[in-house]
């Protein structure tokens, strides 16, 4: 059940919008385009402000079909994307926008009972197309999450969708309920649905770095940690965020590089040493293929049409 009865302490910054609650609190930057804050029971889960992402580290398959680089504009995109604008809402009523010197109406004794903050990305396509995330807080302090990718026909295959959130350090392991082993949507077929732990954050080993360890048709996901960026911290224990699927179900992955960094190893020992936690909940992933010696493309069945919307949601919500 949702705490709505709980009543939010909203704080209204020059560019930022607090909000604090029972155990938690969160900011939310207008400057950086997001979240740049989820403190629960002391512990900090943001290492970087979360972000749209549309790219994976390029597969054994990807090289021979030639999609990287037909579709490398998408990995720009997942680098740089910019916030173009942000809507808050607090008890359903779109208010202007709360920056300075707006923000100097308030008092600084602001309640709510739920509070929306929505984020307008652009990206650095040719030609641009815009992605809206959507964080609801709840009295109870889990944030539900609704991402709206806006089609255009004129754009390359996407190689995934979805939302990044990065943590500061490294995590203990993950559980979820889904299908076992690492799945794509043409590689499902020998996957069993159940809930699965995994202990740490393991890398294929593929020969050459590359993405991996996707998990399809996902119903919820749990991250655990006991450690923290603060060494003055000591033996804080296990805290874990868990990640639940709205109307549908998500594929994620949770590993210690970005795309990016996977994407710039020939080895693996080129890697840099893992030090955080890099998890993608993602609405869209394309199939990887391999039909013939790794070099035809990926079935038809298994693209993701840069022209077609996408949305899907989630909620965050905390393992006490």
């Amino acid at each position: 059940m949702d705490a709505v009865s709980e009543r939010l302490k909203v704080i209204y910054g020059d560019v930022t919008l607090g909000i604090q609650g029972d155990g938690f609190h969160y900011i939310f930057s207008y400057q950086y385009g997001g979240p740049e804050s989820i403190v629960i029971d002391g512990m900090e889960w943001l290492y970087r402000t979360p972000k749209p992402t549309f790219w994976r580290a390029t597969t054994d398959n990807d090289r021979g079909s030639g999609f990287s680089f037909h579709s490398g504009m998408w990995l720009g995109a997942d680098m740089f994307i910019q916030c173009v604008a942000v809507k808050v809402y607090v008890d359903g009523e779109r208010i202007k926008e709360p920056i300075a010197p707006e923000n100097n109406k308030y008092t600084g004794n602001e309640t709510a009972e739920r509070i929306r903050i929505v984020f307008v990305y652009e990206t650095n396509t040719v030609p641009a197309t815009r992605v809206e995330t959507a964080y609801e807080v709840l009295g109870s302090g889990d944030l539900e999450v609704s991402v709206h990718y806006h089609g255009n026909k004129e754009l390359p295959q996407l190689p995934v969708f979805g939302m990044r959130l990065i943590m500061p350090t490294l995590t203990a392991g993950y559980k979820y309920e889904g299908i076992n082993g690492e799945t794509y949507p043409d590689r499902m077929a020998g996957g069993a649905p159940g809930i699965y732990e995994i202990q740490g954050l393991p890398v294929t080993r593929y020969l050459v770095p590359q993405d991996c360890n996707v998990h399809m048709k996902t119903k919820w996901l749990e991250v655990y940690r006991d450690t923290v960026k603060d060494n003055t911290l000591k033996a804080v224990g296990m805290h874990g965020l868990r990640f639940s699927c709205g109307d549908k179900e998500f594929a994620f992955s949770c590993l210690p590089y970005t795309a990016e960094e996977l994407e710039n190893a020939t080895h693996h020992e080129e890697l840099p040493v893992p030090r955080r936690t890099v998890v993608s909940i993602l609405g869209a992933v394309r199939g990887v293929g391999g039909i013939n010696s790794w070099g035809a493309d990926v079935e038809p069945a298994y693209h993701i049409d840069a022209g077609e919307d996408i949305r899907y949601s989630f909620r965050i919500s905390s393992l006490k």
